[in-house]
């Protein structure tokens, strides 16, 4: 056994429970946390691969070698992971993102032992069979052709290009088709040995399982790892301020309504209060009928059909986007409308009865997307692949303590009405 105790033990409690960050000795790391009201188990692995993480050239890999996982391994044949979780009351799946890859699996706590075994072993001792790659490489380009019939995909992957022109994060999850073509069964195994290694990996179990349990579970479910390989190195620098508008119109075709999307770049995981305030802000703007932006444009003035912000929380800077449907004819006067409304936020402070209202919003909605073991463990690993598990349970405090004085800082530091990437989209 690769190893047989734990070496550091964090715990840390929040509203309701007590939250261990568990350091193991071979690098692997374990979230757990007990619900002992629950008669579940949410097994979430969490592997630090990801767009991030793939050479330019291996665009996809991330998220083809996710569906590869699913063809099993020397023991575990094709289909017979889904069979074992299935026929016990379980269910898995599975999603890829920027900066990681997640398994998660949710069954009755009595099964777990008998469950968690395979997901590990299809995790760790992946085959990637020549015969199923090339099989399921034509499921994957098809996900990307389907793609391109979701204009707000499309819509979003030319923001985020723009926006990120030298960064990953101006790159699609699921890769180029012709990139993809080009890829082998031994690239993904040299990808699959490279990355899914226990320094890069987190293990979250949320539920009905105690703490010596989760740690026994899982340091015997958790040893026997892939030989280690190396692919090509990742290198890329931090995407830079913006300096000028971006402008991109598109045109796509049976489209009910125009709409304009506009972008700016907002804070990373290093500043988790900078991202939150963004988040604040966003509630501000368009968070309900009194809220800044969908009072004045679309209560009042009847200017769009709908208006919302968006904002993503992501490792190494995030993204904040504000959409609105509307008439074309009125792009340019709404434009500047929300200009000068980024400009009011940056030379007035919110007002108390705003600051309110928002924080009891973000706090109540923070309350409910914490709910279930899933929902916790989905938070938890999520947090741990951008920084530590710990920083998801600091959010409601973060929220109170922000001050209308800290909210126009932070505004003025991310959201220009002179610097900022757009879209128009209307019917062709």
């Amino acid at each position: 056994m690769i190893f047989s105790t734990y070496n550091k033990t964090t715990p840390q409690s929040n509203y309701r429970y007590h939250l261990n960050r568990i350091s193991l000795n071979n690098g692997l790391t374990l979230i757990h946390q007990e619900i002992s009201s629950t008669s579940v188990v949410v097994a979430d692995i969490w592997v630090n691969a990801g767009v991030t993480t793939e050479p330019q050239s291996w665009s996809g890999m991330s998220h083809f070698l996710e569906h590869m996982i699913f063809k099993g391994t020397k023991n575990i044949l094709p289909g017979d992971f889904d069979y074992i979780i299935e026929n016990t009351g379980g269910y898995s799946n599975a999603a890829t993102g920027y900066d990681y890859t997640h398994f998660y699996l949710t069954t009755a706590s009595g099964y777990l032992p008998d469950t968690l075994p395979y997901l590990a072993e299809i995790l760790l001792q992946a085959e990637i069979p020549d015969e199923e790659f090339y099989l399921e490489r034509d499921v994957v380009l098809e996900e990307i052709r389907s793609s391109n019939d979701d204009y707000d995909w499309i819509i979003l992957q030319h923001l985020a290009s723009s926006i990120y022109p030298n960064h990953p994060y101006g790159r699609s999850v699921l890769g180029e088709e012709s990139l993809l073509l080009n890829n082998t069964p031994n690239q993904m195994r040299c990808y699959h040995k490279t990355h899914y290694q226990p320094e890069n990996m987190t293990v979250v179990l949320v539920g009905n399982i105690t703490q010596d349990k989760a740690i026994s579970l899982v340091e015997k479910c958790f040893q026997n790892f892939s030989p280690r390989s190396e692919c090509p190195k990742v290198t890329f620098d931090s995407e830079p301020p913006m300096i000028d508008i971006r402008r991109q119109q598109l045109f796509f075709p049976r489209l009910q309504h125009s709409r304009l999307v506009m972008g700016w770049l907002g804070a990373g995981i290093d500043n988790l209060e900078g991202a939150i305030a963004l988040d604040m802000l966003s509630v501000i703007l368009t968070g309900g009928r009194t809220s800044r932006l969908i009072r004045k444009l679309r209560e009042e003035e009847h200017l769009v059909l709908d208006i919302s912000c968006d904002f993503s929380l992501q490792k190494h800077s995030s993204l904040f986007t504000i959409s609105a449907y509307l008439s074309p004819d009125k792009m340019t006067i709404l434009e500047d409308k929300i200009r000068n409304e980024i400009h009011q936020l940056q030379q007035n402070p919110i007002t108390v009865q705003e600051l309110i209202n928002c924080q009891k919003a973000l706090c109540h909605n923070y309350i409910f997307s914490t709910e279930t073991p899933e929902q916790l463990a989905g938070l938890y690993g999520y947090y741990e692949m951008l920084e530590n598990a710990h920083l998801a349970l600091k959010y409601p405090q973060i929220v109170k303590n922000l001050s209308p004085e800290k909210l126009q800082s932070y505004a003025c530091q991310y959201l220009s009405p002179e610097y900022y990437a757009l879209c128009h989209i209307e019917c062709c």
